[in-house]
């Protein structure tokens, strides 16, 4: 294994340095200090160990990478030594290679030049993870964004600021917007953070229904059309996830598409689409209804086996719970005494007639 070099490493000019990394807090005693410097103060601090720690993080990645570099080269192949090491520290698997992925984004843009050593400091560390993943363009504005610094920028970019970059060069990048609109955006006509739930729930919809959004939004390009687009891209995507789901709409003489179409005719598509939804979720109910009545039964069955007349409270137990365990099941909603107690049947059917399902009885 070829030795790195001081060389190799990016140099970091504006590194805290731990042995003389010191912090003045605000006494929380002095209420002649204004609120507002109190919070600016510790505001400054937490910033400070912020930076401190993402740069801790990104030299734990080198030297993780390191150690595992080494047992690559002089190892039994199966990375024992390595994994050793991570025991004696007490670092699980995940954390390191997470740590180790920190370290190489954190060298890719420094060693491409993407980054300036001393702008590594105007990162928090949750900002800088979500900029070492982003698309290239997006790391490349960001950078760009502290490499030169504008008077409006501001002091450190935090994961906000990235993710909203990321979601503005996703929704300008993407096909799904007509040319109209994306002019719109550039002139600030339609503001870009409109745009960018739009695309979300766009990308989920199969391209006929795409191309029914495009054309109403080309009708009309504005900020009222672009948020109706949103809600109706939302719920068709709710109705089209959940109906595939439905087992009681799995049925040749139901043709979703047609009735998807009528509510949106008649203006009910929310509706339709919170209908399908719940039904899903029903059927779902019933399914995990089943498993846990069968696996009562199981357990109820094995622990009268196990138990006997020395264990008359467990056998009480058991005589409380039987009734959760008969084909009948039996639920009080509400407060039994009360005047707005109801009663809930649901009838289990036995395994060898045609359905699995509880049937609701009353």
């Amino acid at each position: 294994m070829q030795a790195r070099g001081r060389s190799a490493q990016p140099n970091w000019s504006n590194e805290i340095d731990p042995t003389t990394f010191n912090l003045e807090l605000p006494n929380p005693e002095d209420l002649e200090l204004a609120e507002t410097d109190f919070l600016q103060q510790v505001a400054t601090a937490w910033q400070i160990c912020d930076r401190f720690d993402l740069q801790t993080e990104i030299w734990r990645g080198r030297i993780l990478r390191t150690v595992r570099d080494r047992e690559k080269q002089g190892g039994d192949g199966r990375g024992t030594g390595f994994l050793s090491w991570l025991n004696d520290r007490e670092i699980s698997k995940t954390q390191a290679y997470s740590l180790i992925e920190l370290a190489n984004s954190a060298d890719t843009l420094l060693q491409d030049g993407m980054l300036q050593p001393a702008a590594v400091n105007c990162f928090s560390k949750r900002a800088f993870i979500e900029t070492a993943q982003a698309a290239p363009e997006v790391q490349q504005m960001v950078c760009d964004m502290v490499n030169e610094p504008s008077p409006a920028a501001p002091a450190q970019i935090t994961r906000r600021e990235v993710r909203q970059i990321q979601d503005e060069w996703t929704t300008m990048s993407s096909d799904l917007l007509p040319g109209v609109v994306k002019e719109k955006a550039a002139s600030s006509a339609i503001p870009t953070r409109y745009l960018t739930p739009l695309v979300r729930e766009m990308e989920k919809l199969p391209p006929l229904h795409q191309v029914a959004i495009q054309d109403g939004i080309i009708a009309n390009p504005d900020v009222d059309t672009v948020k109706q687009a949103t809600v109706e891209a939302r719920y068709l995507a709710k109705y089209l996830a959940a109906a595939v789901q439905v087992q009681a709409l799995n049925q040749p003489s139901l043709d979703l598409e047609l009735a998807l179409e009528e509510a949106l005719r008649v203006g009910c598509l929310s509706s339709a689409a919170d209908l399908v939804n719940q039904a899903s979720q029903l059927e779902q109910a019933v399914i995990k209804l089943h498993a846990a009545w069968k696996r009562l039964n199981n357990l109820a069955d094995r622990l009268y086996l196990d138990s006997g007349a020395s264990t008359p409270h467990l056998r009480a137990l058991l005589d409380q719970v039987a009734p959760l365990t008969q084909d009948l099941l039996e639920v009080n909603l509400g407060d039994p005494d009360g005047s707005f107690s109801q009663t809930v049947r649901l009838r289990i059917l036995p395994d060898d007639r045609s359905s699995d399902f509880p049937e609701a009885i009353g």
